[in-house]
């Protein structure tokens, strides 16, 4: 039905900054909810932004407030996250995600069970 492709990942400094790419293509709603979500090592994946495409309202996890900014592009049925001050602890597997339909409650939705249409991840690594 959809499916979507990361890209932008790779390796940077402490303090460096990444843009990722999120292509989604095939069959979709007019409106989705597009989340970002990361995994670390050993630990479990986490929500980290959504926007919603019918009104561009965005949500943010905590840590990614003010550093990291989510993003799309209608027209070119991608979505972006921009990350910046990038932290060794920011090191992850980074995965787009979509539900067809909006983000859940006030407060967005960053839970993975929400999202239906996962890309395969791509990695981010920060060193010191």
């Amino acid at each position: 039905q959809v499916q979507l492709v990361e890209s932008g990942g790779g390796s940077v400094q402490t303090g460096g900054s990444l843009r990722l790419s999120c292509a989604a293509s095939g069959d979709s709603n007019i409106y989705a909810c597009m989340g970002w979500f990361r995994q670390a090592p050993g630990k479990e994946r986490e929500g980290v932004a959504s926007v919603y495409t019918g009104t561009f309202r965005t949500y943010y996890a905590h840590y990614a407030k003010g550093r990291f900014a989510i993003s799309q592009v209608h027209t070119k049925n991608t979505v972006y996250l921009q990350m910046n001050n990038l932290q060794p602890n920011d090191t992850a597997m980074y995965y787009c995600a979509a539900h067809m339909g909006p983000c859940g409650g006030t407060g967005g939705d960053l839970r993975e069970g929400h999202f239906e249409h996962w890309g395969q991840g791509i990695q981010v690594t920060v060193s010191t």
